[in-house]
C-alpha cells in the first residue's frame, strides 16, 4: 500500500507498524537480517540506546550476524547504550571480522595499532596491520589508506621513544617505510573511491616514490581527487538546501 508521506498521521502509523513488523520477525521468527533491524529501528526512530544495545549484542552472539557483532563493537567503544569498555569492544569488533565483515577487521586492526589513554588493550602493530589487510582486501577503502599510510612513514615499535627531530635506526621500526607497499595500498584505496588515497597517488607519481615518476598520471589522479572533493561538496550542500535530516 502507498504511502502519503505528507500526512503526518499515516507516516506515525506506518512507522509504529514498522517497529511492530521489525519485533515480530526478530522475537517470534528469530530472523538475525530482521533482529539488526529491530536495533535500528530502536536507535534511529526510538532513540532507546539501551534497547537497541542488547539487540545488537543478542544478535550477534546468538545469531552470529556480523553486522550486529560491529554495532554492539562501536557501542561499547563509544559507551552508548552500554558501558564504555574497549575490551568487549575489540572482541565484538574481532566476532564481525571472523564472520567476514570488513568495516570490523578495520577497527580492530585500529585498536591494536592505536594507542588510547583509556584502552589497555596490547599494541600488536603486526597483527594489526593483518586486520587491516584483511579488510582492504574485502575492499574497505580506510583500511587501504591506513595501509598506505604506515608504509609511507613506517612504524616504530610501541617500546622506543624519541625525542624530537632525534633521528633512528632501522631497528627501532617494526614496520620499515616502505614506497613500493605504500603506492600499492594508495592505488587500491584510490580505485575504491577515497579522496585521500588519490591525493596521495597524485604525489608519488608527482616524485617518483614508490612508482616510476609520471608528470600525466599525477596531473590524472589529482584531477581524480578534485572531483571527489567536488562532489562531496555538492553532496553537502544538498543536504543542507533539503533542511530534512533525522
Amino acid at each position: 500500500m502507498a504511502i502519503n508521506f505528507k500526512d503526518e498521521a499515516e507516516v506515525k502509523k506506518f512507522i509504529t507498524n514498522l517497529g511492530i513488523e521489525y519485533r515480530f520477525g526478530c522475537y517470534s521468527e528469530k530472523r538475525s537480517e530482521v533482529c539488526h533491524l529491530l536495533g535500528d529501528y530502536l536507535e534511529a526512530i526510538d532513540k532507546d540506546y539501551k534497547k537497541a544495545s542488547k539487540v545488537y549484542k543478542t544478535n550477534c552472539d546468538e545469531y552470529k550476524y556480523p553486522r550486529s557483532c560491529y554495532k554492539y563493537a562501536t557501542y561499547s567503544l563509544l559507551g552508548k547504550g552500554c558501558k564504555q569498555n574497549y575490551h568487549d569492544a575489540y572482541r565484538y569488533f574481532e566476532q564481525g571480522c571472523n564472520l567476514d565483515h570488513p568495516e570490523s577487521c578495520l577497527h580492530q586492526g585500529l585498536l591494536k595499532v592505536t594507542k588510547h589513554d583509556s584502552s589497555d588493550i596490547p599494541i600488536d602493530i603486526l597483527k594489526g596491520m593483518q586486520l587491516l589487510e584483511k579488510a582492504c582486501a574485502a575492499k574497505n577503502a580506510n583500511a587501504c589508506y591506513y595501509l598506505s599510510g604506515m608504509y609511507i612513514s613506517g612504524v616504530r615499535k610501541p617500546d622506543v621513544k624519541v625525542k624530537h627531530h632525534e633521528k633512528v635506526g632501522d631497528d627501532a621500526y617494526e614496520v620499515k617505510k616502505n614506497m613500493e607497499e605504500a603506492f600499492k595500498y594508495a592505488e587500491h584505496g584510490c580505485n575504491l573511491g577515497h579522496i585521500y588515497s588519490c591525493s596521495n597517488l597524485s604525489q608519488m607519481y608527482s616524485k617518483g616514490d614508490g612508482v616510476v615518476k609520471d608528470v600525466a598520471l599525477a596531473e590524472k589522479y589529482r584531477k581524480i581527487a578534485l572531483e571527489m572533493q567536488a562532489e562531496i561538496q555538492s553532496t553537502k550542500t544538498l543536504e543542507f538546501g533539503q533542511g530534512i535530516k533525522n
